[in-house]
């Protein structure tokens, strides 16, 4: 039986790519085990050693053994993991084999000679940043570089509850097909259970690009993030020339952070967004509405963070006055947001805490003036990683040394 075929719009300065009618997950495979030929794809999963103890991952291996189509895996390993729990990460993955036969690569950022390789970067004032997702997938995305064997990489997040072997093929599908021409593609998806999720994205940052919108008037990179469904989504593919180009934050606004850098470093009509599955479910964070290090709160301030920084580096001028007027939009936009969710909610019979969805404005508003004025006093912020190209002009032979230390953690000690 034929889905429903009403969403087929285009809107924005995006391509929208949509899931309509039945689903064909074979041909996609057949099609994306020809193009491998010319245009081979890697898949980089960032990962920290708790994603071990959880379902989710075992589930995404599983799907991951039947794939046929993959030229490259590459795991980045974070958190404090000791040599032991690099190993069981390795032993996770070993049913996982590429198209060649290869096994899946296991980084493990942890170990000495990662840390050495990061001691140099600093030394050489090409600091990679904090430990987390952003570094890890940076790393990752190195290591494909350094493999020179992908023209194509596809990541996305190892807490996705329902994985499925379409989720990923229709992810590295529209740069991966050649006669499509894309550079960028950005996945999205619904995220419905028996209530509706996705608060950061339907309470802040939509909200936050809409009122930013009606402060400034027209703003072009304003107008491409409003086009994205999902911009905060954790998956997308991308060319290796745009892995080699791309700065991207270490922190949570590693999202936005790569839009913006996708946007100065390609043409729009190279860039796409494309509709992954029906609905979607990860691990779900506390809004930590009392503590802007934890949770949703520490995710709002990295993320308005790396919007007020970009913004700024288009000529917006942020200062406390102009502060004051945007927070006062969005809260007004957030919470005229939430009465129509509330409406949606009650049509389809979903459960819907409107106390819940004020308090998660009011701390998201919290979490954008912390990261204004923290913009006000330090307008430069943390810096974000370098890019690629950079880290290669200034040391030709680090690519070919990280890639020795990564093989050499992989042999037995």
């Amino acid at each position: 039986m034929l889905r429903p075929m009403a969403d087929f719009h285009q809107t924005g300065v995006i391509s929208t790519l949509h899931r309509l009618g039945t689903p064909d997950l074979p041909r996609l495979e057949r099609e994306l085990v020809a193009y491998s030929e010319q245009r081979p794809v890697a898949l980089v999963l960032p990962t920290l050693f708790s994603e071990l103890k959880g379902p989710a991952l075992k589930e995404i291996v599983e799907v991951l053994a039947q794939v046929p189509y993959l030229g490259q895996v590459v795991v980045s390993l974070s958190g404090p993991a000791e040599r032991d729990e690099y190993e069981q990460m390795r032993a996770l993955f070993d049913p996982v084999r590429c198209i060649d036969g290869s096994p899946v690569t296991v980084i493990w950022n942890a170990g000495t000679r990662v840390q050495q390789l990061f001691d140099r970067l600093r030394l050489e004032g090409l600091d990679a940043g904090e430990e987390g997702k952003g570094r890890a997938t940076w790393m990752a995305c190195g290591y494909v570089l350094a493999a020179q064997h992908a023209r194509v990489v596809a990541i996305h997040d190892c807490d996705i509850r329902n994985y499925s072997p379409e989720l990923l093929a229709r992810l590295c599908y529209p740069t991966a097909n050649p006669n499509l021409s894309y550079e960028f593609a950005k996945g999205y998806y619904s995220r419905v259970t028996d209530r509706l999720h996705g608060r950061v994205t339907r309470l802040f940052m939509t909200p936050l690009l809409r009122s930013m919108k009606s402060v400034l008037g027209a703003q072009p990179l304003l107008e491409y993030l409003e086009s994205f469904r999902y911009p905060l989504a954790g998956e997308c593919s991308l060319t290796t020339d745009l892995v080699r180009a791309n700065r991207i934050p270490a922190d949570w606004g590693l999202e936005v952070g790569v839009l913006a850098e996708v946007y100065r470093n390609c043409s729009l009509k190279r860039i796409c967004q494309v509709e992954l599955v029906e609905n979607y479910d990860h691990k779900h964070q506390p809004l930590s509405e009392g503590d802007a290090s934890l949770g949703l709160h520490r995710m709002v301030v990295d993320i308005a963070s790396s919007l007020i920084r970009n913004l700024a580096s288009y000529g917006v001028e942020f200062d406390a006055g102009f502060l004051n007027t945007m927070i006062a939009a969005y809260v007004r936009t957030a919470q005229d947001a939430i009465a129509r969710y509330s409406d949606d909610a009650k049509l389809n019979g979903l459960l819907f805490d409107r106390h819940q969805e004020e308090l998660a404005v009011e701390t998201f508003s919290q979490a954008l003036r912390r990261a204004g004025l923290n913009f006000v006093r330090d307008p430069m912020g943390a810096p974000q990683i370098p890019n690629w190209s950079r880290v290669i002009s200034a040391m030709p032979e680090f690519l070919e040394e990280f890639r020795l230390a990564v093989e050499e953690d992989s042999r037995p000690q």
